[in-house]
C-alpha cells in the first residue's frame, strides 16, 4: 500500500480539532486516506466548512461535529455520531482541552471542575465508549494528549498539571485491559506547540511590551523551557501518531512519549 494511502479504511475521531494541534493531527490522518471526524465548539455550519475544505484537500471522507465534552450526554452522542457516520473510530484522539491559570489558592472551585471534566473525563468516557467498537472490528489505537506538564510539575496551572498527568495513569490502565486485543494507547507528552492560544499570549505580550521583534518575543516566551529554544512543531507530532497507527508500532502500549526539544530530559 502507498504511503499516502497508508490509513485507507480506517476512521478518526480527534476531539479538540478545529485548530492547533488537534487540527494537524486530523489533517495527517486525512492525508493518508483515513475518514475522520472533526470535534470542537465551533458552531455546526462553520465547522462543517472546514470539514468541507480538509475533505478536498485530501479526497477522504471528513465530518465535523460540535459537542461540549464536559456535558456527558453531547459527548455520546459525538460518540454515537462516530459510529453511525464512519462506523467507528478505529483511532481516538483524546485532544480537547481546558487551561486556567494561577496559584491553587486564587483558583474558582469550578473552574477546577470544568479542568477534570473537559481534560480527563472526557477521555475516559471517549475510551469506555469506543473499546466494544474497536475490539469487534479488531483493531484501534488510543491517543491521550498529555503534556510534558505531565511529567514535571509547574507553578499557576494545577488543573492543568494534575490532568495531564492523570493522563498517563489512564493510558496505563488502559494499555494494560487491551493487551490481548490488536488495540494500543499511548500518551504523546509534547512540549509547547504553537497553537492558536499560545500565539494569542504571544501577541499580548508583544503589545504590552512594545515589543516587534516575534523571535525574540518566541525565544522570551520559551525561556526555561524547551531547551532546543524553539517550539515543536504540530506536524512532528502528528507524524508520531500516524507511526503508531502503523505495523510498526502494534507493541508499543501504555507509553508516555515525550515530544519535548529535551524540556523532559533537562
Amino acid at each position: 500500500m502507498h504511503e499516502q494511502k497508508a490509513m485507507e479504511g480506517r476512521s478518526a475521531l480527534v476531539t479538540g480539532s478545529t485548530g492547533g494541534l488537534g487540527l494537524a493531527i486530523a489533517e495527517k490522518f486525512a492525508s493518508l486516506g483515513a475518514s475522520v471526524l472533526l470535534h470542537g465548539l465551533l458552531l455546526q455550519a462553520e465547522g462543517e466548512v472546514l470539514a468541507r475544505e480538509v475533505a478536498a484537500r485530501h479526497g477522504v471522507k471528513v465530518l465535523y461535529r460540535h459537542a461540549d465534552v464536559s456535558r456527558l450526554e453531547e459527548l455520546a452522542a459525538l460518540m454515537d455520531h462516530a459510529a453511525a457516520a464512519l462506523n467507528g473510530p478505529d483511532i481516538l484522539v483524546n485532544n480537547a482541552v481546558i487551561r486556567h491559570f494561577g496559584p491553587i489558592e486564587s483558583q474558582k472551585p469550578g473552574d477546577w471542575d470544568l479542568d477534570i471534566a473537559v481534560n480527563l473525563t472526557a477521555a475516559f468516557h471517549t475510551i469506555r465508549l469506543a473499546l466494544p467498537g474497536m475490539r469487534s472490528r479488531g483493531w484501534g489505537r488510543i491517543f491521550n494528549l498529555s503534556s510534558v506538564y505531565g511529567m514535571r510539575g509547574a507553578a499557576g496551572r494545577v488543573g492543568y498539571v494534575t490532568t495531564k498527568t492523570a493522563l498517563l495513569g489512564l493510558t496505563r490502565a488502559v494499555a494494560a485491559e487491551t493487551l490481548r486485543d490488536p488495540i494500543t494507547c499511548n500518551a504523546l507528552c509534547p512540549g509547547t506547540v504553537p497553537t492558536p492560544n499560545i500565539e494569542q499570549r504571544i501577541a499580548a505580550e508583544m503589545d504590552a511590551r512594545g515589543e516587534t521583534d516575534r523571535d525574540a518575543a518566541v525565544a522570551a516566551f520559551l525561556q526555561g523551557k524547551q531547551p532546543s529554544g524553539r517550539f515543536v512543531e504540530a506536524e512532528k507530532v502528528a507524524a508520531m501518531a500516524a507511526f503508531l497507527c502503523s505495523p510498526a508500532a502494534d507493541d508499543i502500549t501504555g507509553t508516555a512519549i515525550p515530544i519535548d526539544g529535551g524540556w523532559s530530559a533537562t
